[in-house]
């Protein structure tokens, strides 16, 4: 019943300091209740997942590695992350999702407290409703990569910069306000590299010119916070450079300014293509977003400038990922925070003096979370190419010692499942020209290679090392296509121990008795040419 002011109990509670708290868990219960359901999918939460258990396994937590090999695709933040949760809880699904559900709390917890502070508590609580069943944030917060985490790293940069130049405005100071951005910025630059500093940098900064309040981005750029930024970020590229010399060119020439301006990477797509993506993904509640179009709405002069950040945010990011030709769905994360605070702001003008729109309102989020739901047993179902059911007969029925072996394809999701204590023997055509020309499993590993000392011992091999890797070993257990055996005599007679879609696993003994071909062939002492 409503108490005295007109409010809900449940409404009057939430606005107290327990209630606010409780609503946080309530969406951290929420976002995480369906990350066990799924198997991981490939190659994205395969690989991520795998390249953590390495690093769990090798007890190596500065270098990230791809089956053994140095992977500088990306920072470390989410493998550091992963491996914790994978050291407390056990290599399971969900656990190997903490690092995406961290990013989703940040981004959805920034925007809670911001709004409360900014635009009231009812504007808060609508907006968090609307950011967690957004069916694209819902699925980012269970999906192992990096781009849920970056994007809660943004979130909270821009969100704490904003909070400090809304204060300075008003003549007041928050130092603490000032080291949040400068430290979630450090995490963003951790979580994904330099987009996790420049995009929260150019909203902020062009939200300030549109203000007409430029001198106040010189009270963002506080000392102590730009030291914090360099302590906690610093260190690992500093380590990472010292000891491998091609490490700076690699990870920001060709992984950031090459893969941003270059084509021939995945996904390429039209300029526009994450117009429908946005509207499709937070479906119903991009239907909302019409009230927060007008003119009064963005020009309002009490919660003018809050809502002229959202829509900056909203642009910016939007056509800064509309640039490249390279496009993926989850980059475009980042945006379902402003997305979300101008649905669930707008519409609570709306909902506090129409009852038809109150109706709609609880319409559009039951069905919201319905979708949600919807989606995960869709990927739930949806066949994959994940090899788990094989990686766990490997864990089953392999020896310790025993060599494992991948041809002509990289399974990333096997040594997690099959919880490898070893690097595996890739076996392909690794002087081919087709690898540099192809974005993919193959010119990661040939990448990654690279920044192998000269001493260690190869794993990316021709496929005639097969012959003296079987020989070298009672028992070699091949992973392949299941066309393979009728282009590799020695699996022709080796025993089909499981089959996952396309893939056999092949339990391979060394030749013995008097017909056998001798074991004279030793496996290749030095790497593929690059």
């Amino acid at each position: 019943r409503p108490g005295a002011d007109g409010a809900p109990p449940v409404i009057r509670w939430l606005d107290k300091r327990p209630g606010r708290l409780a609503a946080l868990l309530l969406a951290a219960a929420w976002l995480a209740a369906t990350a066990w359901v799924r198997p991981l999918m490939v190659p994205d939460e395969g690989r991520y997942a795998s390249v953590a258990w390495e690093m769990l396994r090798s007890g190596d937590w500065l270098v990230p590695t791809l089956n053994g090999l140095p992977y500088f695709h990306k920072p470390p933040l989410f493998y550091w992350i992963t491996s914790a949760s994978l050291w407390l809880f056990g290599a399971h699904e969900w656990a190997a999702r903490a690092a995406p559900l961290v990013g989703a709390l940040m981004g959805a917890s920034s925007l809670y407290l911001f709004a409360r502070r900014w635009s009231g508590a009812s504007a808060a609580r609508l907006s968090l409703l609307v950011l967690a069943t957004q069916p694209m944030f819902f699925l980012g917060a269970q999906f192992a990569n990096l781009d849920m985490l970056v994007a809660g790293c943004i979130a909270a940069t821009i969100l704490a910069s904003a909070h400090a130049a809304l204060l300075a405005r008003q003549g007041m100071r928050s130092r603490p306000a000032l080291a949040a951005a400068w430290l979630f910025a450090a995490l963003g630059l951790l979580a994904k590299g330099l987009i996790g500093l420049v995009l929260p940098g150019m909203v902020v900064v062009i939200w300030l010119l549109v203000l007409r309040r430029p001198r106040l981005i010189a009270s963002l750029l506080w000392l102590p916070g730009m030291a914090l930024f360099a302590c906690v970020a610093g260190p690992w590229f500093i380590a990472m450079q010292w000891r491998f010399p091609e490490f700076g060119h690699y990870f920001f020439v060709v992984q950031h300014f090459n893969r941003f301006a270059q084509a021939g990477f995945n996904n390429a797509q039209p300029f526009w293509f994450y117009l429908p993506v946005i509207a499709l993904l937070t479906l119903p509640w991009f239907v909302w977003l019409r009230g927060a179009v007008s003119r009064p709405y963005w020009s309002d002069p009490q919660q003018g400038p809050v809502r002229q950040l959202m829509w900056i945010w909203l642009i910016v990011v939007t056509g800064f990922f509309s640039l490249p030709q390279s496009k993926l769905v989850g980059y475009i994360l980042p945006v379902t925070v402003p997305l979300a605070f101008l649905i669930g702001e707008s519409a609570g003008l709306r909902i506090a003096i129409s009852e038809r729109a109150r109706q709609w309102w609880k319409a559009s989020a039951a069905i919201a979370i319905a979708a949600c739901l919807a989606a995960v047993v869709l990927a739930w179902t949806h066949e994959g190419k994940g090899v788990q059911n094989l990686a766990r007969t490997l864990a089953e029925k392999a020896a310790p010692g025993e060599p494992v072996v991948f041809m002509h394809d990289y399974y990333f999701d096997l040594p997690f499942y099959a919880r490898l204590r070893a690097p595996v023997r890739v076996l392909e055509d690794w002087d081919s020209p087709e690898i540099a020309r192809r974005d993919n499993w193959g010119k990661e590993l040939r990448d990654a290679q690279q920044f192998l000392a000269p001493s260690a011992e190869p794993v990316l091999l021709p496929p005639s090392a097969l012959s003296a890797i079987v020989c070298s070993a009672p028992v070699t257990w091949v992973v392949a296509y299941w066309t393979m055996d009728n282009r590799y005599p020695e699996l022709a007679h080796a025993a089909v121990t499981d089959r996952s879609g396309s893939a056999v696993l092949w339990r391979v003994t060394r030749p013995a008795g008097p017909n056998a071909a001798p074991c004279s062939a030793k496996p290749l002492a030095n790497p593929p040419s690059k």
